[in-house]
């Protein structure tokens, strides 16, 4: 896999409003009072999880629904993306469009389901950061139940294993400090300090591939974010993946917070996974 860094630095932009009189943060809000799974909700967040499977799997037919339903399986292992979504949960709708289409490409997805936890905390930025902090650490809890799971799939290459995130869910995903994963992808986050860690504690194994696409003015982790707390921030991974020859960063100009699906995002995920060499563990 040869070193490759895309990046459309030109496209960054600062508004007048983050250089001249800063308005004040608007009011957050917390609902909720869930902060931990129990151990019934982290088992349900794998039961929970949206699942989909290629076309080559259940019969040739393929999957999509929910962890707990998948058909028994037979034959080829495939490469899995162990997806952790954002603050919105599955709910949203890119997040099966993507599921579906990674799945068009030969990679099996599992997205755990964060929200069986009763009460679970929901929020609108911005709050404490020790009440990010908490639920960031709700979201990392998840990773270890999927991939337990996971060990008893016969679909499931454990040698091809890609841990993916987009908005809150990225976050773990940079922070996670495990070895099983044989690369990273993180979706709207930035990698950074900012309003919404206390510490970026990114933990990127030296040289394995990491790829971070984001809006150039993301709304939340740009500087075009009047709160974001940082007026030296790049509003990408880049100075986190400095070092590391396989990390590519895609800004893609004027895109929204969730950008899953645009086609700049595809086109850099589908040559990312490519480059990654599916086809051989």
């Amino acid at each position: 896999m040869r070193p490759f860094f895309l990046a459309m630095a030109a496209t960054l932009s600062i508004t007048s409003a983050a250089v001249g009189a800063q308005p004040l943060a608007p009011v957050g809000e917390i609902k909720g009072d869930a902060w931990v799974h129990t151990p019934e909700s982290l088992a349900a967040t794998v039961q929970q999880a949206d699942v989909c499977l290629p076309p080559a799997t259940a019969g040739g037919t393929g999957f999509c629904g929910k962890f707990k339903d998948i058909p028994k399986q037979a034959g080829t292992a495939f490469p899995v993306i162990v997806f952790l979504h954002g603050s919105s949960g599955l709910g949203l709708k890119a997040i099966g469009e993507w599921q579906q289409w990674l799945a068009s490409l030969g990679y099996a997805s599992v997205a755990p389901n964060s929200f069986t936890l009763a009460g679970h905390v929901t929020y609108k930025s911005p709050i404490d950061k020790d009440a990010y902090e908490k639920i960031l650490a709700l979201r990392a809890s998840e990773i270890a139940p999927t991939l337990t799971a996971l060990k008893s799939q016969s679909w499931a290459d454990p040698a091809r294993l890609i841990l993916a995130g987009t908005s809150e869910g990225a976050v773990p995903v940079a922070r996670y400090t495990g070895t099983e994963f044989v690369a990273r992808m993180l979706f709207a986050w930035s990698c950074e300090a900012n309003y919404f860690v206390k510490e970026p504690l990114n933990a990127f194994e030296p040289g394995k591939p990491v790829l971070n696409v984001i809006s150039a003015t993301d709304p939340f982790f740009s500087r075009s974010n009047t709160w974001l707390g940082n007026p030296q921030a790049e509003g990408h991974c880049g100075a986190a993946l400095k070092d590391n020859p396989r990390a590519a960063v895609l800004l893609v100009p004027n895109a929204p917070h969730t950008l899953l699906n645009l086609p700049a995002a595809r086109s850099a995920t589908a040559g990312f996974l490519a480059l990654l060499g599916k086809a051989k563990p």
